[in-house]
């Protein structure tokens, strides 16, 4: 069997990181940062003040021409028709054959014939050879995943760090206005978006690559007064566990509908056309033989990806996806793919390594969420 030796990718930031001592690991492809002064401490940092996240790893697909926002509308399952130019949409990119999720991704509609995605650093390639395949003559679907840097600030001082940077803020969630960075090769623009992955007020901003570092260094000099750090993907982890989001790749996937995930909610029901359509619709009036749930330690059991869960008989009823210690509730929380029939409010067992652990099984998320 051939063996994959090829170098992972590396961020815009490296030597930023290096430079910090951050503990690098591999991440759908990429070599990012995993921590910095540790999870825990990061964590903490993004719901009492702010954090500074690395996400050059992200995809970024530009669709341009005439017709661009038509098409994407459907290929993909959110209603682009419900945001307008300035706006942001999450939504799913789902096999027609099956309907399973091939990638979630964030769509910012730019203009009616420019849009930008943002998918998933390991699902990146496949959502472009997909859309590239069935785009009509006159639509451009380009990868521009090297390209660009994107920084998020998360926390509930993420405004003011901002502000002291020298950037607008106060636009409403999941909408985005366009800046500038001053540097020593002139001004770079710079798209700040009202989005993120912790379940905090945030914003991610968008770059050309090569001014990664000088975004970088002017959020930390303008956060460290306001408790700004730093922060890997370790504590993004534990973070958006918290909030019950789903990881493509752990949560979520290619086996995985948007019905049994929970994520009806990103998909246009009422579109005539999008990938998926019709053995999706099917499924929906049907009801799923699994779904998403989130489950919360009643004892000390912390669960992981792959444990076992059990009914109150000892039956297994699916298996755990996301889990963590929760460094906000000092207890495990996580995510699960459970049997239809286990309902929020009910009581399951995980198997941790060889003992059964009481869970209670509840709707996320876990925290209570920043105002929007």
């Amino acid at each position: 069997m051939a063996t994959d030796t090829s170098e992972p990718h590396r961020s815009p930031l490296h030597a930023r990181h290096t430079d910090l001592g951050a503990k690098l690991a591999p991440f759908g492809g990429w070599e990012m940062p995993l921590e910095y002064a540790g999870v825990v401490a990061e964590h903490k940092a993004v719901r009492s003040a702010a954090g500074l996240f690395d996400v050059s790893h992200l995809g970024k697909v530009v669709v341009t021409g005439p017709g661009a926002a038509a098409y994407v509308n459907a290929t993909l399952t959110n209603d682009l028709d419900r945001i307008t130019t300035g706006q942001a949409q999450y939504t799913l990119c789902c096999d027609q054959g099956t309907g399973g999720i091939v990638d979630d991704l964030i769509v910012y509609l730019l203009a009616e014939d420019h849009l930008l995605l943002v998918p998933n650093a390991a699902n990146s390639a496949e959502v472009v050879r997909r859309l590239r395949e069935a785009a009509p003559a006159g639509v451009e679907v380009r990868d521009e995943h090297h390209d660009h840097a994107i920084l998020a600030v998360q926390g509930p001082a993420s405004d003011t760090v901002l502000v002291g940077a020298g950037f607008p803020t106060g636009h409403d969630y999941m909408s985005f206005t366009r800046a500038t960075l001053p540097t020593d090769e002139g001004d770079v623009a710079v798209t700040v978006c009202r989005t993120g992955y912790t379940g905090e007020r945030g914003y991610e901003l968008l770059a050309p690559a090569s001014a990664a570092p000088a975004l970088w260094d002017a959020l930390l000099a303008a956060g460290g007064e306001h408790g700004l750090v730093p922060c890997g993907l370790g504590a993004r982890d534990t973070l958006r566990t918290e909030m019950g989001y789903p990881l493509h790749g752990q949560d979520i996937g290619p086996d995985v509908t948007p019905v049994q995930g929970r994520l009806g909610w990103a998909v246009g029901w009422r579109k005539p056309e999008f990938w998926g359509r019709e053995v999706l619709t099917a499924e929906k009036e049907r009801g799923p033989e699994r779904v998403l749930r989130g489950i919360r330690a009643l004892g000390r059991g912390i669960p992981r990806p792959g444990m076992a869960v059990l009914d109150a008989a000892g039956a297994p009823v699916g298996a755990v996806t996301s889990g963590t210690f929760s460094p906000s509730l000092r207890t495990g929380v996580g995510l699960a793919l459970l049997a239809s029939s286990v309902a929020e409010g009910d009581e399951v067992s995980v198997d941790v390594r060889g003992r059964n652990e009481a869970f209670a099984v509840q709707r996320p998320p876990f925290v209570d969420a920043a105002p929007r």
